[in-house]
């Protein structure tokens, strides 16, 4: 609906001044303002969406006459709704032109950004995940003999690295809970480091651990795998919408593609073997993951073991520690 006519009368008997809108079908609005200010300010009003939407209403209350009892400031004009893609979501912010529009874009964007990070609004995340920790042997059986005996691991030696490229869609998205599948394809390095001066071989039907008959500075196991974790992860969440813990529990496999001991002598002197050392290939086991806040933690048990049946010892991987 269009306006045809408008015309502005100041009745000089009322200490008010008017607004009278004609239109072409003898059909007239008349505004009253406290002032000439109050008049001057309509400029910032739609006055089509008001006539549209009180029409609308005319037939639902009895005797045609209808009040504009909610807020004025739904009717204001130059609304604008700036849409910001973000990292955790999609911030909406409302700017209009007056004091009443800025409190409300504000709370709505307050209010937005919060239902954006907790529904999934960016519910496929990928990223690269930096996994740093400790690896250690679990004994399953006591093998207690000869050169199967499995030697002690040096605690903060015997390190454990991998990154991941991963991503995380979201299953199930709740007010305060929401659960994803983390899945990633990573490549990981386990370092076994010995505790003692002892150097691993391969020998003809099994692996050897003997005795150095030279003082060692370093002496270790390293194994390379190429692994796909798959963590379905239950994340809980705040009032105001940020995320302040999450657990997960879920699997792994992995393929074996390098290994090889490194010994360091006292004189800073290095040798490398690479081999099989009758590793299996194959890896399989459990990943487990914690987080507290902005701390994630992590942990991987192995479900087969380290060496092949009968040709080493019976000894599990243990690894944990925190991911960036």
């Amino acid at each position: 609906m269009g306006l045809t006519a408008i015309s502005s009368v100041s009745a000089s008997t009322n200490p008010t001044d008017s607004l009278v809108i004609r239109f072409a079908n003898r059909t007239r609005m008349v505004i009253y303002a406290p002032d000439k200010a109050g008049i001057q300010a309509l400029s910032s009003y739609d006055l089509n969406k008001i006539v549209r939407e009180m029409g609308m209403q005319l037939d639902s209350v009895p005797g045609g006459q209808k009040a504009i009892s909610r807020d004025g400031g739904q009717y204001l004009k130059d609304t604008v709704l700036v849409v910001t893609k973000k990292k955790n979501g999609v911030t909406i912010i409302v700017k209009g032109s007056g004091d009443t529009t800025q409190r409300d874009s504000a709370r709505n964007r307050r209010d937005y950004t919060r239902t954006a990070v907790r529904r999934g609004v960016n519910s496929f995340k990928s990223g690269i995940d930096f996994q740093v920790g400790l690896d250690t042997w679990i004994r399953r059986a006591n093998q207690g003999l000869g050169n199967l005996a499995s030697p002690d691991l040096l605690p903060l030696g015997s390190r454990y690295l991998s990154i991941a490229f991963s991503q995380r869609p979201t299953l199930v998205d709740g007010k305060r809970a929401k659960l994803s599948l983390y899945y990633a394809v990573e490549g990981a390095w386990n370092n076994y480091m010995f505790q003692d001066d002892i150097l691993l071989q391969k020998g003809p039907s099994s692996v050897l651990f003997t005795p150095s008959a030279e003082s060692l500075k370093k002496s270790k196991l390293t194994t390379f795998s190429a692994q796909l974790p798959v963590v379905p992860r239950l994340s809980f969440y705040n009032a105001a919408g940020r995320k302040v813990f999450h657990i997960g529990l879920g699997g792994f496999v992995g393929y074996r593609l390098d290994s090889y001991t490194k010994i360091k002598r006292q004189n800073d002197d290095k040798s490398r073997e690479h081999s099989n050392f009758y590793l299996n290939d194959f890896r399989y086991g459990l990943v487990g993951h914690l987080g507290i806040l902005k701390t994630n933690l992590f942990v991987k048990y192995d479900l087969n073991p380290v060496f092949q049946a009968g040709k080493g010892p019976d000894v599990r991987t243990l690894s944990f520690g925190i991911t960036f």
